[in-house]
């Protein structure tokens, strides 16, 4: 354990982001016993320019221009940064030197934004916990001095065109000269493992209480007139991480079940079939706290990842949520899967095996197969995920300072 430290968490998703976040969670759960500054990514221009009318930007804006304070109290011990300073948008400048120039002066903006923010809350020898933000918090090191330096690495960002494009340089050397390197699989802890050898895999968590703890939930008003076997996902439906034309095939080759997809589309997910197949049904976001109300109504739930350089060694904590509720698990065939959910999930890659394995579930489950997902569930906590961080800490501390 930690405790009556001060910590800075930079990421890329920001506190008010609408999915579920591994950082936001870590950053609550170090804030139980130390004091926390979660800080938003910077604005940067081209942003400010396009997206001026939703009012997540705007509060930005009016910070920049002095409006409205930045800093904003979560709760006890923690807040959350807006920084005052506006960063340009660099990303299309081709040539690396350049990149790296205007790089580092956005990164002096964001860290100055940061200083004033330390210096008013009195934070003193901080630890510095970097979400997997190569650009923007790359010199944030050597610019805020802190007296540990993590780098969490929970996806491969390098498989995007977006961090491709400069972060094939930089990532490497971000987790070089980062004190540590920690990574929710060891997948990922071995990539960052080939330029800091103190690299290691801590898993992750879940909000098991939220996920486990009621005793009775209302079925949703939108699920109530579907179909049953209701088979589900909840989660952000994006192109490149799910598999499209598995969730058509199974819903074409299953009429009689109803597909339900929870949570926010992308173009690719929008324009496609789906829309056009009369049992599967898109009940679009829903606030974080409805959530296990929809994955308690699911019969069966669902993770039909592609398998890619993003997808093959990153953790989904969607599968943590479904557990923690006893639900029957139907999910890609990835190493990770398999390394660490094997015996409590079913595993395939193809469609015919995902309505073969759905089928399975459906007649096996039982009260004994619901305790054994939860009771597995129960042991990735994010207060146990906290603890192994706070140990590499220690160690790190002990051994190297």
């Amino acid at each position: 354990m930690i405790k009556g430290r001060d910590i800075l968490v930079v990421g890329q998703q920001p506190w008010d982001v609408e999915i579920g976040s591994n950082c936001k969670n870590i950053a609550k759960e170090f804030s139980k016993n130390n004091r926390v500054l979660y800080v938003n990514s910077p604005l940067d221009r081209i942003t400010a320019i396009t997206k001026k009318s939703d009012p997540k930007i705007q509060k930005r804006i009016n910070v920049v221009k002095g409006k409205e304070n930045g800093l904003v109290v979560i709760e006890n011990n923690l807040w959350n940064l807006y920084p005052n300073r506006m960063v340009e948008s660099i990303n299309w400048i081709n040539n690396q030197q350049i990149f790296e120039y205007f790089n580092k002066i956005n990164n002096k903006k964001f860290a100055n934004s940061i200083k004033e923010a330390v210096e008013l809350l009195g934070f003193k020898n901080y630890i510095l916990f970097n979400d997997n933000d190569i650009f923007k918090s790359f010199y944030l090191k050597e610019m805020l001095l802190p007296t540990i330096s993590i780098y969490y690495s929970r996806d491969y960002m390098l498989a995007v065109d977006y961090w491709k494009k400069h972060g094939e340089k930089l990532e490497p050397e971000l987790i070089a000269k980062s004190d540590i390197c920690l990574s929710n699989s060891s997948y990922m802890a071995n990539y960052c493992k080939q330029y800091n050898p103190k690299s290691f895999n801590i898993g992750q968590g879940c909000d098991i209480e939220e996920f486990s703890s009621i005793k009775e939930l209302t079925i949703p008003a939108d699920i109530l007139p579907l179909n049953k076997p209701i088979i589900g996902y909840v989660g952000a439906l994006i192109g490149f991480r799910l598999n499209i034309s598995i969730l058509l095939e199974i819903a074409k080759t299953k009429p009689d079940w109803s597909i339900v997809l929870v949570g926010p589309e992308d173009e690719e997910f929008e324009q496609s079939e789906l829309h056009q197949t009369g049992n599967v049904y898109f009940l679009g976001s829903k606030p974080p706290s409805d959530l296990p109300k929809y994955i308690n109504s699911f019969d069966i739930c669902l993770n039909p990842q592609i398998l890619s350089q993003v997808t093959i060694g990153n953790y989904p904590r969607k599968i943590d949520e479904y557990l923690a509720m006893g639900k029957p698990v139907i999910a890609t065939k990835t190493p990770f899967m398999e390394e660490v959910f094997s015996e409590y999930t079913y595993l395939g890659n193809t469609a015919e095996e995902y309505v073969i394995l759905i089928e399975r579930a459906l007649n096996e489950n039982s009260d004994e197969l619901i305790k054994a997902r939860k009771d597995f569930a129960a042991t990735h906590s994010w207060e146990n995920n906290v603890l192994k961080i706070y140990d590499h800490i220690n160690q790190f501390e002990n051994n190297y300072k």
